[in-house]
């Protein structure tokens, strides 16, 4: 009897426990939900606005949307700009190559022009000058001569006379053959058109000078082994 009342009583009790927790659960659960939809509805109603902006945001999202595009377009003219002078290199180059050659044309043609000129200058003046050397060694022949002129105004020796002018003859010549000239010896040689200059044919003395020099009418020279002048002789034939 005792037994049965307390299995009885514990059944009770566990039966009135679980009817407990379910009235607590059944009573929270719309609580807990009303909660949930409050705490998240901030949220959804943000991603729904998520779309609408105040008037200055709408400004500030279009002066950026400018920027950009204007920042895209200036991009693509400095693309093209590039572009165009990347074309352009060649012939700036050509035209940069073509204007050095240019300078240097008309700086070496003003050079060759100047040197022509000093050049025709300097073979002017020696022309000029040419004989300077030898008239100079000259003079002093002419003092002879004067000299030689007073001395046999008033003299009668003939001898005396003939001797001076024989050594004003000599020195003469030595001061010449200083300079290069040297005589040509064309009498008894025969005659040879390279270096004399026939006048006349005569009949020859003899065989033997038949073709060959037999009186010499004007003497011939060489100047430093060039021909100066030549022989003017009479050929026997």
């Amino acid at each position: 009897m005792c037994l049965d009342v307390s299995k009885t009583r514990r059944t009770f009790l566990e039966q009135t426990h679980f009817r407990s927790k379910l009235l607590n659960t059944a009573t929270l659960t719309p609580w807990l939900s009303l909660a949930k939809l409050l705490t998240f509805a901030p949220q959804e109603d943000k991603i729904m606005n998520k779309d609408e902006h105040t008037p200055q945001e709408e400004e500030a999202l279009n002066d950026a949307q400018q920027h950009q595009e204007g920042a895209e377009k200036e991009t693509e003219e400095t693309t093209a700009e590039n572009t165009v002078a990347e074309e352009e290199d060649p012939i700036r180059a050509l035209e940069k190559e073509l204007a050095d050659w240019k300078d240097k044309y008309t700086r070496l043609y003003a050079e060759f022009d100047n040197f022509r000129k000093r050049n025709a200058k300097e073979r002017l003046d020696l022309m000029k000058s040419a004989g300077k050397d030898i008239i100079q060694d000259m003079l002093p022949l002419i003092d002879d001569f004067e000299r030689a002129e007073k001395a046999n105004a008033d003299s009668n020796d003939i001898k005396a006379v003939k001797e001076g002018y024989g050594l004003i003859q000599a020195k003469l010549l030595r001061t010449l053959e200083a300079k290069g000239l040297k005589p040509m010896d064309s009498m008894g040689k025969s005659f040879d058109v390279e270096y004399h200059e026939a006048i006349t044919n005569i009949p020859a003395p003899s065989k033997k000078q038949v073709g060959k020099v037999v009186d010499v009418v004007e003497k011939g020279y060489f100047l430093n082994d060039n021909i100066l002048r030549y022989a003017k002789v009479v050929v026997g034939q």
